[in-house]
């Protein structure tokens, strides 16, 4: 994510501020311009109030007041559930992130119509019912308990992943969406999908059950990025895609704040010589070597100074040759809708 400035006083405000600590100036922010603008100049989102919406309201007519992010939640909790409320303010917070990404990367974000577009489904469980998280023909589902730190920990924990989020998983969801748009329904790209990721018309049941049963075997990281993008080429396939926008919102915020990784220093000999990184804010302006190039170094300096902190690594993941073909792939999917939308 970028840094953003008050229209008002030009001090660092963040992307979600509804208000500018230095000035007091009431601010939401324009997708259409991608600039945080002064709340009192324009129609703010009808879940301003709600749900600390931040976003200005979209002027399509059909979104009703809603801004381009609400828009696209199609069902949310029950009104009268303060747990399930407060759970909805920090999904939707992850949500405006991804939108706006998807937008800088010129991605379509269309607003399900009939049985096309994209829809958001964040519910809480009811009365012991639970939600399954998942993405159904541009439909998806997100169980707001994943809002819960320590309900999100135990999970992450007891099914040994490194990486759980609220944002991460609507980044992986996405990457279902993105398969049907950008693969299944794009012009020759299913066989290209197939060589790298494997066939998708494999039973997705009963994959499901081989690797919750049997696991993926010992080599399963020398082609997939997580362990659960072993279960099939449609998870691997999105598993990849998220971890493409991890990536590439963590470059567009280190070129925008000024980090650049440019060392090691105060050794004699360092073993690897000296690492150069900087961010990027248009990532498809540039090769999928250029981006992993100075993704490792900025991976590496965020792993130090999270270890510094006593905490653990921010990135435990590891680039294989194999996860850097799969997401060179997304990254020309990627770059050659950015292209078209020129």
């Amino acid at each position: 994510m970028r840094v953003f400035a008050c229209p008002k006083c030009r001090a660092w405000v963040e992307f979600e501020d509804r208000v500018c600590l230095a000035c007091d100036t009431q601010i939401a922010f324009d997708p259409d311009f991608d600039e945080l603008v002064r709340a009192e100049e324009h129609p703010l989102c009808r879940s301003r109030d709600d749900i600390g919406c931040s976003w200005v309201a979209s002027p399509d007519p059909a979104a009703q007041g809603a801004c381009d992010s609400c828009r696209l939640t199609t069902d949310g909790p029950p009104a009268d559930d303060p747990t399930a409320h407060s759970q909805l303010v920090l999904a939707e917070y992850a949500k405006r992130r991804l939108i706006r990404q998807l937008r800088h990367l010129a991605l379509p974000v269309v607003p399900r119509q009939g049985d096309d577009g994209l829809a958001f489904r964040l519910l809480a469980p009811v009365e012991g019912q639970g939600v399954i998280t998942g993405h159904a023909d541009g439909v998806i589902t997100i169980d707001l308990s994943e809002s819960n730190d320590p309900h999100r920990e135990a999970l992450r924990i007891r099914l040994g992943e490194p990486y759980r989020t609220m944002l991460g998983h609507l980044r992986h969801e996405i990457g279902h969406y993105y398969w049907l748009m950008l693969v299944e329904r794009g012009d020759g790209t299913i066989d290209p999908f197939r060589e790298l990721f494997g066939d998708e018309r494999q039973d997705y049941g009963a994959a499901l059950q081989a690797h919750y049963g049997d696991g993926p075997g010992e080599d399963w990281a020398d082609q997939h990025i997580s362990h659960y993008a072993t279960t099939h080429p449609w998870e691997d396939f999105a598993e990849t895609f998220a971890h493409f926008l991890h990536i590439a919102d963590v470059l567009e915020t280190t070129a925008t704040v000024g980090v650049t990784v440019d060392g090691p220093h105060g050794v004699p000999e360092p073993l690897a010589g000296r690492i150069l990184s900087t961010g990027a804010v248009e990532l498809t302006d540039l090769s999928i070597t250029e981006v992993l190039g100075r993704w490792h170094g900025i991976a590496m300096a965020l792993n130090a100074m999270t270890r510094s902190m006593g905490r653990q690594d921010l990135y435990p993941f590891v680039i294989t040759p194999g996860v850097a073909r799969k997401l060179e792939h997304v990254h020309e999917l990627v770059r050659a809708r950015t292209a078209a939308a020129a």
